[in-house]
């Protein structure tokens, strides 16, 4: 039985079945019928690949197909469902540029229902948020710079934040508590910000730093620096050569960040993202400093709160987004999950009417479906890869991966994807340290996807004799780093030559 757990077929097949047949007669090994001669080689040095002892009791699916033809050339279970971790990123710019365009556009609005009198605005300010990713401190500052420029120095009213623009569900349904406290998993919201130009949304960096001397506590710095949150400082410096044992951390459904633990004197920073609870409260208050920063007054009612604008208010401010297209960069090559979330609920909102994770993510499937998926076979619960619930064969990614060739916003989708060996970070981005040294680096365009116990690598490889070929590869299960499995199929493809 040690062989046929080697070939990860156990619980695929009873056990009488599994005794009576070879594993190419499995299909754990698929030389596809029909499949042009040329590739046997290839085929041969997948399955030898296969065989690593770390994928024992793992499931494996991989497809590899033809990019000019979307012929399948080598399969692996390319038919099982599993989780593609971030590989479902691959689904949600295919739809978004398909329903949005790659020139499309996130709005910032600020209106008011009120009238400017001399330099004070009688009426309240609204700050309407529609869904932009990108938004800095330094916009919410340009914005009350704009407003000091259009006369007014004081606010009569109240600062109210919009953020209707989406639904007010905030997590995904299938989030971990874990997760939820830090920028991977980041509540969405049509109104929100980031703290710098990863543009890891909804979220806030958190940096410790040791005290002068051994006994103090440790330095705390924020970006941006907000009073949104509440830092307990907990932590303290010890004498150098001591272990770092410092965290930072978010109680739940709060935003108290905890920072505890030991950092010796002289001792490297420890920095975390953390996700902030509501981040429409998040962008308000830094509008509301910028205001304060630009000399702007609030007079009177000076309440910040979340409302809806007023059909009879009018624009005072209204601030673009980079397109799709220049977001696509961030997006996939970082693996930013905040922006695949606010690009499917922005699909639902523009398509649907609905600002929410369901309309969004039945324009995913619907798009899939156009581009020839088999949706009947998948299931899609989130647009970032985060839920261990999402389902995709293998071979459902590789076609994904052929039919958007075609489509006009290809040149836009391929370059959003990591490149192998590329030291720079937005290029590179999830691969610029893998693969380096080989027939891959420069050449395998590809997206991540890492989860516990889920790791996927899809995309476009050159062989020797300069044909393009599409490969996705799922590992599911795994109790170990299985990376370099993944790298040892990409760089045999990349360094292929036919005999």
């Amino acid at each position: 039985m040690e062989k046929l757990s080697r070939w990860k077929v156990a619980g695929l097949l009873t056990v009488a079945g599994v005794l009576a047949m070879s594993p190419l007669q499995m299909g754990s090994d698929e030389r596809l019928v029909g499949a042009d001669d040329k590739y046997a080689t290839l085929a041969s040095e997948v399955n030898e690949i296969l065989q690593d002892e770390r994928l024992d009791g793992a499931l494996a699916g991989v497809s590899i197909r033809k990019a000019d033809s979307g012929e399948k050339i080598y399969g692996h279970f390319g038919d099982i469902r599993l989780k593609p971790a971030s590989n479902i990123k691959l689904f949600t710019l295919a739809a978004a540029l398909e329903s949005l365009g790659d020139d499309h556009r996130f709005s910032t609005e600020i209106h008011t229902n009120g009238e400017l009198k001399g330099k004070v605005l009688h009426g309240n300010l609204y700050l309407k948020g529609k869904g932009d990713p990108t938004l800095l401190e330094e916009n919410f500052d340009r914005f009350a710079e704009e407003l000091k420029s259009q006369g007014i120095h004081k606010v009569k009213g109240d600062l109210i934040g919009d953020d209707s623009w989406f639904d007010d569900e905030r997590l995904s349904e299938d989030m971990t508590w874990k997760n939820e406290v830090y920028y991977v998993g980041a509540q969405v919201s049509a109104l929100t910000a980031s703290p710098n130009t990863d543009y890891d949304t909804g979220s806030i960096i958190v940096e410790a730093n040791a005290g002068t001397a051994a006994g103090d506590k440790a330095k705390i710095n924020l970006s941006p620096e907000t009073d949104y949150v509440t830092i307990v400082n907990n932590a303290k410096t010890v004498a150098a050569g001591e272990p770092k044992t410092v965290s930072i951390t978010r109680k739940h459904g709060t935003n108290e960040i905890v920072v505890e633990g030991n950092i010796p004197e002289q001792g490297t920073r420890k920095r975390e993202w953390i996700a902030v609870h509501e981040p429409s409260g998040y962008a308000l208050s830094l509008f509301a400093k910028a205001l304060d920063k630009a000399g702007i007054d609030m007079i009177g009612q000076s309440a910040t709160e979340m409302g809806v604008t007023p059909d009879n208010s009018h624009l005072l401010v209204e601030h673009q987004s980079m397109t799709l297209a220049e977001l696509s960069i961030p997006f996939m090559k970082l693996s930013n999950n905040a922006h695949g979330e606010a690009l499917a609920k922005e699909m639902g909102r523009v398509v649907n009417g609905e600002g929410s994770w369901n309309a969004g993510i039945d324009v995913m499937e619907s798009v899939s479906r156009d581009l020839g998926v088999n949706v009947d076979t998948i299931q899609l619960r989130d647009a970032s890869g985060m839920s261990h619930v999402n389902l995709i064969p293998a071979n459902e990614i590789s076609q994904l991966l052929y039919a958007v060739q075609s489509e006009p916003w290809f040149d836009t989708y391929l370059a959003s994807l990591p490149v192998a060996g590329a030291t720079e970070r937005f290029v590179g981005g999830t691969l610029r340290n893998r693969m380096k040294g080989t027939a891959a680096e420069g050449n395998v365009q590809a997206k991540t996807g890492s989860l516990s116990s889920v790791s996927s690598l899809s995309g476009y490889a050159t062989t020797k004799d300069g044909d393009r070929l599409i490969f996705a590869i799922v590992l599911n299960n795994d109790l170990t780093t299985v990376t370099p499995i993944e790298n040892a199929i990409a760089e045999a493809i990349a360094s292929y030559e036919a005999e």
